[in-house]
């Protein structure tokens, strides 16, 4: 593994703090399904990324490529700058946290 490599698998590993079961059991919901940017599809950006974190989180570092490491560099950006975004009071049953928790991260964790 090369060292940039080994930094987005770390970076990642801090971004992504739900266990692939959470996710799969996630992205079941009608929440999940509720939120994020569709790009002609019907599913949402964050939802399919969700579906791709899950395979992600099952594979063997020795198995991963170059484009899995491009995937998990784009969900380290995007938790970083949707948690820049935090809005103010309580966020447990809000879009921000739904689109976050497609991404692989739960806030309230």
């Amino acid at each position: 593994m090369k060292d940039d490599e080994r930094k987005v698998a770390s970076e990642f590993g801090k971004a992504v703090n739900m266990t692939a079961k959470e996710l799969e059991r996630w992205l079941d919901t009608d929440e999940s399904k509720s939120v994020g940017q569709k790009d002609g599809g019907s599913e949402s950006v964050g939802h399919e990324s969700g579906r791709r974190i899950v395979q992600l989180l099952h594979e063997r570092k020795s198995e991963l490529t170059e484009d899995d490491y491009a995937h998990m560099d784009k969900v380290v950006g995007y938790v970083h700058r949707h948690l820049a975004q935090r809005p103010s009071g309580d966020v447990t049953d809000t879009k921000w946290r739904y689109s976050l928790m497609n991404w692989g991260h739960d806030p309230l964790k």
